[in-house]
């Protein structure tokens, strides 16, 4: 079976953000149509395919534990022997049995098949994850910055402070569940009846509800509202970079983790300094006497003005290079170089001196 995610060089864990971000780099260096290998190619977007789709990684995921040959379908190698298809014989599709692949179907068909139980584990629920973006400058992304924003999501209900009860109330036993935080579900499926354990939807697998609710988020415990959020931005962030602040996104509802927020820098086009990884380019004009004789000028960067020595007998193009001048390594040591592209300005016009000294210098051999 493909691993995808070794196919992608990114963990089991990763986050949408990165697998898309993984895809894009490797989909540029491997596409045909910039010379790349086809096979390589087809690989990734295959790759990609299963991975960004949630239910398709799910199956994945889910067939990847159990030692399933994942084909989009039930082919292949299975536990139940080498070859074996589930769909011989059967008229039915992936899409028919959607929670096939859920660790829960399968504890109870091995059950089922090998008289074994499994205990049923209470997971902690997650509330949604938010994915912001913003804008900064070069020179902010050269020195680092921090950011305010404004984000309108759940926040915890401010007046039960996230516990769905009123205040001086309490909580009685789940009428759903009578307090196991689990709820059991029969399903039919082509072999036979199953039982299926989930938690309880009503009081999310607490086992309890508030006796009176808030009459504010109804026992949510959170509510729509907006959150001013300060984030701190590294010196030397990437464009496109994806920093993550833990439990800063959606509140949870009662019993839930909050979720984290996600927020994707763009760093602007600079009007003078290119970037390209944690170098810098630049460009300077000098004088055809200052490229020939050598000079000192004086060059902007974004530390400030510094005195650049230009060598005697530079050449036009000549790239100038400043070492640890560049772009802060993000996350990393040390700093990339800066490189200065110098350009030798001819002039247009000349007087009748300059004119003569120039011949003078033709003859010369210059």
């Amino acid at each position: 079976m493909k691993d995808y995610y070794k196919i992608l060089g990114v963990p089991p864990d990763a986050s949408p953000e990165e697998i898309r971000k993984a895809f894009y780099r490797l989909a540029h260096k491997y596409h045909p149509d910039k010379g790349g290998d086809p096979e390589k190619f087809k690989e990734i977007n295959e790759a990609y395919q299963v991975l960004s789709d949630e239910k398709k990684r799910r199956e994945y995921d889910a067939a990847r534990k159990m030692g399933f040959d994942f084909k989009g379908e039930f082919g292949g190698e299975t536990p139940f022997g080498q070859g074996f298809d589930f769909s011989r014989g059967f008229d039915f599709k992936v899409s028919d049995f959607e929670d096939l692949f859920s660790r829960s179907f399968f504890e109870d068909l091995f059950e089922e098949f090998f008289q074994f139980t499994s205990p049923f584990k209470r997971k902690k629920r997650k509330a949604q994850d938010i994915l912001v973006e913003i804008s900064i400058d070069l020179e902010e992304a050269f020195s680092g910055t921090k950011k305010e924003i404004e984000i309108k999501k759940y926040i915890t209900c401010p007046r039960c402070k996230g516990s769905g009860k009123e205040k001086g109330s309490g909580f009685i036993v789940c009428p759903s569940c009578r307090g196991e935080g689990r709820v059991k579900e029969i399903r039919q499926t082509i072999f036979g009846s199953f039982t299926k354990t989930t938690t309880c939807p009503q009081c999310l697998g607490e086992g309890k509800v508030p006796a009176k609710p808030c009459i504010k988020c109804r026992g949510e415990g959170r509510v729509k509202g907006k959150e001013k959020i300060e984030i701190s931005i590294p010196a030397g962030v990437q464009d496109g970079e994806t920093i993550k602040l833990k439990n800063k996104g959606e509140a949870g509802r009662r019993g839930e983790k909050p979720g984290d927020l996600y927020v994707k820098i763009h760093v602007r086009e600079h009007p003078i300094f290119k970037r390209r990884g944690d170098d810098l380019f630049c460009e300077v004009d000098v004088k055809f006497s200052q490229a020939a004789l050598g000079d000192t000028i004086d060059l902007k960067t974004l530390d400030g003005e510094i005195e650049l020595k230009i060598p005697p007998g530079t050449q036009g193009g000549k790239l100038l290079r400043l070492s640890g001048m560049g772009m802060p390594r993000f996350r990393g040591r040390g700093r990339g170089d800066l490189y200065v592209k110098i350009n030798v300005k001819t002039p247009k016009r000349l007087t009748k001196k300059q004119k003569e000294l120039i011949k003078k210098l033709r003859e010369e051999g210059l």
